[in-house]
């Protein structure tokens, strides 16, 4: 009897991968973390560019030659909403109306998203172990930068197809969505190179949305100033108009688009080449001078961590509401004179624009959003701390968990009160500087009404922190967001009142123009209440990491 051995298996090959697999792996996991996210922005982009285009077509003409030539000429709608062209057309109209909004909604959420997987990885060391073998810091930006230019594409192709399917003409739907994928694409490659310039993913997001939003204010510059009209060419929303999907449908604009995407994506790619993991081209903070004295006691340090996003937020809203003051006369004139508009933008949840106390009132309804995106926003830096370990050595003092988050909830609240009270303030001044109403008074009152709304974003982010820390920025945007985009597909569509009640906006009365709700202010201010409480508490029992 013989015996035979059996044959051996070579043992399996170890160490780094390839760099191709290595590759496959990134893209794959920024795939990942990018779905969802794409997902929203696509149906929010196409669900609101089909809503438009129906509800044009079931006008049948109700416009006029003559309402349309008046807007086309109306200097203030120039400014804000950039040039009317071919509003005789479905396409056309739904391009004037919302094309710049939904532009810069793809274009921030690009910049942070970006942001978020490159400088946000590398703050948390979620990079560490994957360089740790061939793949290169350059490699892994471009793979994650071509991630995201994907998805803004992706973006801009369900719109284009939405618009197409609602009876939009293909030609002008294609262009305006090459045009919001565009403009996704300079907002992703923004924020990749501020990602390499600045050391913390909160400089880097905050830079690169300053530059897009400034590139906004430009193209209100240019179009309401034709002596500086060139300046539409170097913003992405000037570009749009430059298009003139429907009407002109030209595509030079387009490669120029092409350009501004292009040219900073390609230094953001070279200067990662340069740098080492962690790493930016710019220093940071100097650690050696005295830290501030805030940061003696816990709610010091909750303002001096809301102190800066609170100045760069009130700048903003404060150059945007100074604007709707200016406006204020021009907009409520024109909107007098062409009854059909006027209803229009009622059905879109702006009702009584025929005053100047109407028109702001119904722009106030607005500042909800931001300012309730801002108290989400500071909450999901929280939730972000958190994860990156920056908060372990709080926690190692004798200071409880929800403690801090009440404290940092505490401080993100007055910070809501100073951002409604500071557009208050700016849509004064400017309506003060054409001899319009309403006074400082109605002002801030009517601005300060609709903090309640805001608190109730700020409660849902708290609840998120509790059972959902993935989610807070999206589950604490929902109040707002969520809720205006509920209230005008309630009133667009005639849905029962039963809907829109769930919508915040339905219990804000419209002030100035009208006394406050007071009953409505106070079921919003308890709901708010009660989800901060539960979700500080839970975060006080769950784990860190849990």
């Amino acid at each position: 009897m013989t015996t035979r051995t059996a044959p051996t298996r070579a043992p399996a090959v170890t160490g780094p991968q390839p760099p191709r697999s290595a590759g496959r792996t990134v893209t794959t996991a920024a795939l990942r973390q990018v779905r969802r996210g794409t997902l929203i922005v696509a149906i929010v982009c196409a669900g609101m560019s089909a809503l438009v285009v129906v509800q044009y077509r079931s006008l049948g003409g109700a416009l006029g030659t003559a309402s349309l030539t008046a807007l086309a000429e109306n200097p203030a709608i120039r400014t804000l909403f950039g040039p009317p062209v071919a509003l005789d057309d479905a396409g056309g109209f739904t391009v004037w109306r919302v094309g710049t909004g939904l532009a810069a909604l793809v274009g921030i959420w690009a910049a942070l998203t970006v942001t978020r997987l490159t400088r946000g990885d590398e703050e948390a060391r979620r990079c560490d172990l994957l360089l740790g073998g061939r793949l290169r810091v350059r490699s892994l930006v471009a793979l994650v930068l071509g991630v995201v230019l994907a998805a803004a594409a992706t973006a801009g192709a369900a719109t284009a197809i939405a618009m197409v399917l609602a009876g939009a003409a293909v030609t002008g739907s294609v262009l305006f969505g090459a045009c919001l994928a565009g403009t996704g694409m300079v907002g992703a490659a923004l924020g990749c190179l501020a990602a390499q310039l600045l050391p913390e993913r909160r400089s880097a997001s905050g830079l690169a949305v300053a530059v897009l939003l400034g590139s906004l204010l430009a193209r209100m510059v240019a179009d309401g100033a034709p002596v500086v009209g060139w300046l539409s060419w170097a913003s992405p929303f000037g570009l749009l108009g430059r298009v003139g999907p429907f009407a002109d449908d030209r595509v030079l604009p387009l490669l120029v688009l092409a350009g501004l995407a292009a040219a900073p994506a390609a230094a953001a790619i070279r200067m990662a080449s340069g740098r080492d993991l962690g790493g930016a081209r710019l220093a940071g903070p100097d650690r050696r001078t005295a830290p501030s004295r805030l940061l003696r006691s816990l709610p010091g340090l909750a303002v001096h961590r809301t102190r800066r996003p609170l100045m760069v937020w009130t700048a903003g809203l404060m150059t945007y509401f100074v604007v709707i003051g200016l406006l204020a006369t021009s907009m409520t004139s024109f909107l007098r004179d062409n009854p059909a508009f006027a209803r229009m933008a009622a059905q879109a949840g702006f009702a009584q624009l025929g005053s100047v106390e109407g028109y702001v009132s119904a722009l106030y309804a607005l500042l909800a959003i931001p300012i309730g995106s801002f108290a989400a926003a500071r909450i999901a830096a929280l939730a972000t701390d958190e994860t990156a370990g920056r908060l372990a050595l709080l926690y190692a003092l004798p200071v409880s968990r929800t403690r801090w988050a009440a404290t940092e909830a505490a401080a993100v609240a007055a910070a809501v009160v100073v951002l409604a009270a500071a557009a208050g303030l700016a849509t004064w001044a400017g309506a003060s500087r054409v001899d319009a109403g309403p006074g400082l008074g109605e002002a801030l009152a009517g601005a300060l009404s609709v903090v309640p709304a805001a608190l109730l974003c700020l409660g849902a982010a708290l609840a998120a922190l509790g059972w959902a820390r993935s989610a807070v920025l999206a589950v604490g945007v929902l109040p707002a967001a969520g809720g205006f985009l509920l209230l005008v597909l309630a009133d667009t569509l005639g849905w029962p009142g039963a809907i829109r009640w769930f919508s915040p906006f339905a219990h804000l009365s419209a002030v100035p123009a009208e006394p406050w709700n007071a009953a409505g202010a106070a079921g919003m201010l308890a709901v708010a209440t009660l989800l901060a409480w539960a979700g500080c508490r839970r975060y006080g029992h769950r784990d860190l990491t849990g």
